[in-house]
């Protein structure tokens, strides 16, 4: 990561102007700086970086432009341009950005590179914290993202269902969590008949990790996430130009382990579970094909439409084990269907619930978070879509329509005991490189799950009522004047 314990005395700073604070804080600076500014044709435009040139040569400041304060759109990340565009050396923020936490946060996402294949990797300038930053949990959730992006980037080669499971396990040892693996046949022989019909043409054994931490009396919270380390789709196989991207597949996992990395190490007062169903979707002759009729671990019978919509099926079970417990709080994560990036696109998630509160609660969390999402409707007319002639349901619907929906309605048969179950239906996956979030891989709503976690729930005692407003958005809606944080003495350093 790319921040520095080292002191900020000797540090670059950088300097947040907008259009409405740019005319005031030319007052403050030096003439020859306002005069150097214009005469490169500086604009406060929201993303425009200038180096400001010491006597000597050196870089004595940074002026980077952000939209207005109040303004209706703001992109709180886009401090993160600075981490890949500045040269190598050490820079403070001299005032204050838009959020504080969040352009700190920026700074180490953008920061982040995969390298495990390249030969050489250039390491980028670093940034010496605020001392208004909370530098332990930034870098909690930093190094939680880095994690799951290291994990989906990773090819299927490297990272087939023995990999991912040894990931978990790491994981689940660090923080001292109890965790069990249930492999091959023995899937079969604990009812996890789902899991295995998807994963058994593979090479390597289909397999279920499950792990749990914390104090059994505290509420339960439980996450899911798909691991599917390739999709081929199965005797349906997908086109090439499908299948490129697959070794995304389990991205869900990579999101639940991010997730409960997160709140694990922040101490939080919950009871966690995490249920990782791990398969190859392969072809081989043990290959599961369309037609073929299977038990899930609830006791519904599935009739096989077609073996690329597998991720459902390993969902299934584990949801049902994880329902058996009936949880306070059950949160699913999937790269599940193409259906949701058509309506909403790559980067804008959709999720499902049947708790409006909870609803309102995680897009709002979303927002602060600069981690957005979008709840797509539970809508039951669409159930009977799921009707099958031979068996209780069918893992499609037949039909083009609403595709993401009803994987949503399928994945609900198998939720009953739980007090409020939400299901994300993810692209993790950045298809062209944005400001904290380089092209490749995505992690997700981690993030603002680990917010929402940690204000219901909080390390130790509970933070808040249940009536009260989520502490950090509440924080993160407070304004900023455009010399909060700028010290006269630092703006006459730019001479």
């Amino acid at each position: 990561m790319s921040l520095t314990r080292a002191g900020a005395s000797d540090a670059v700073p950088i300097y947040f102007v907008s259009a409405d604070t740019w005319p005031e804080i030319q007052t403050a600076l030096p003439a020859q700086s306002v005069a150097f500014a214009k005469a490169c044709g500086f604009e406060p435009s929201p993303g425009r970086a200038m180096i400001l040139p010491a006597a000597d040569g050196k870089v004595a400041g940074v002026l980077f432009g952000l939209e207005k304060t109040g303004a209706r759109s703001q992109d709180l990340f886009l401090p993160g341009r600075l981490a890949t565009s500045l040269p190598t050396g050490t820079y403070r923020f001299a005032n204050q950005p838009h959020d504080l936490e969040l352009a700190t946060l920026s700074w180490l996402l953008a920061s982040y590179k995969f390298g495990k294949y390249k030969s050489h990797v250039t390491h980028g300038p670093e940034l010496s914290p605020s001392q208004e930053v909370d530098t332990t949990r930034v870098e909690r959730v930093a190094d939680a993202v880095k994690f799951g992006r290291d994990l989906i980037n990773t090819p299927a080669n490297d990272l087939g269902p023995d990999a991912l499971e040894n990931a978990a396990l790491k994981v689940s040892s660090r923080f001292s969590a109890k965790a069990i693996v249930t492999r091959g046949d023995k899937l079969l022989q604990n009812n996890f008949p789902l899991i295995h019909a998807v994963g058994r043409a593979a090479d390597k054994a289909p397999r279920l990790v499950d792990f749990s931490w914390g104090n059994p009396a505290h509420p339960k919270v439980t996450l899911v996430g798909k691991g599917v380390c390739f999709d081929s789709g199965g005797l349906d196989i997908k086109p090439g130009s499908a299948m490129g991207m697959m070794k995304k597949d389990m991205g869900g996992a990579a999101v639940a382990l991010a997730l409960a990395s997160m709140i694990m190490d922040g101490n939080l007062s919950v009871r966690l579970r995490v249920l990782l169903p791990i398969v190859e979707n392969a072809i081989s002759a043990l290959a599961f094909r369309p037609g073929d009729v299977y038990p899930s671990r609830k006791g519904l019978t599935v009739e096989i439409g077609n073996t690329d919509a597998e991720g459902r099926l390993i969902l299934a079970d584990a949801l049902s084990l994880a329902d058996d417990e009936a949880p306070e709080l059950l949160l699913d994560f999937a790269t599940l269907t193409g259906a949701a990036r058509v309506a909403l696109g790559p980067d804008l998630p959709a999720f499902y619930t049947m708790d409006d509160a909870l609803a309102a609660d995680i897009e709002a969390y979303g927002k602060a978070t600069q981690d957005p999402v979008w709840r797509l409707p539970l809508w039951d007319g669409y159930d009977k879509m799921l009707e099958s002639k031979i068996a209780d349901l069918n893992n499609i619907t037949g039909g083009s329509f609403a595709g993401s929906i009803t994987a949503a309605l399928f994945l609900r048969r198998f939720v009953e005991k739980t007090k409020s179950w939400v299901h994300f239906d993810l692209y993790a996956w950045t298809q062209s490189a944005k400001p904290a979030c380089p092209e490749g891989a995505e992690v997700q709503v981690a993030r603002l799950l680990f917010d929402l976690v940690e204000d219901r729930y909080g390390a130790g005692e509970r933070v808040q009522g249940p009536e009260e407003k989520p502490r950090r958005i509440v924080m993160r809606h407070k304004g900023q004047g455009p010399f909060q944080g700028l010290s006269f003495d630092d703006l006459a350093n730019l001479a």
